[in-house]
């Protein structure tokens, strides 16, 4: 016979850290938003610091990646190297994150 049974739904095994911050991220519905977060603070990481430093602003949208440019040429580069910056975002943050990119 149990005496206690335990019906808070919490598990019983240890789990690493980042594992239990991943699960709280999804069941607050808030995974989305934080890995949005991450691709803007990582955005001189994933495209170099020569382009970052022409870049005016960079938001996302539904999914959608905005990076507002001050160079023309900058942009017109990216624009035609548009695949290759969505593979390196999804190498770094894995697919679905963002679906596509729109340079101005």
């Amino acid at each position: 016979m149990e005496k206690h049974k335990d019906f808070t739904g919490r598990k019983k095994e240890i789990a690493p850290l980042k594992d239990a911050i991943e699960e709280l991220l999804k069941a607050y519905r808030l995974k989305d938003k934080f890995d949005e977060r991450r691709i803007i603070q990582a955005w001189p990481e994933i495209i170099g610091q020569t382009i970052a430093s022409r870049t005016s602003s960079i938001y996302i949208k539904e999914k959608k990646l905005f990076v507002k440019l001050t160079s023309g040429p900058v942009k017109k580069e990216l624009i035609m190297n548009r695949s290759k910056v969505m593979d390196l975002i999804e190498k770094q943050f894995g697919k679905g994150v963002i679906e596509e990119l729109v340079f101005l």
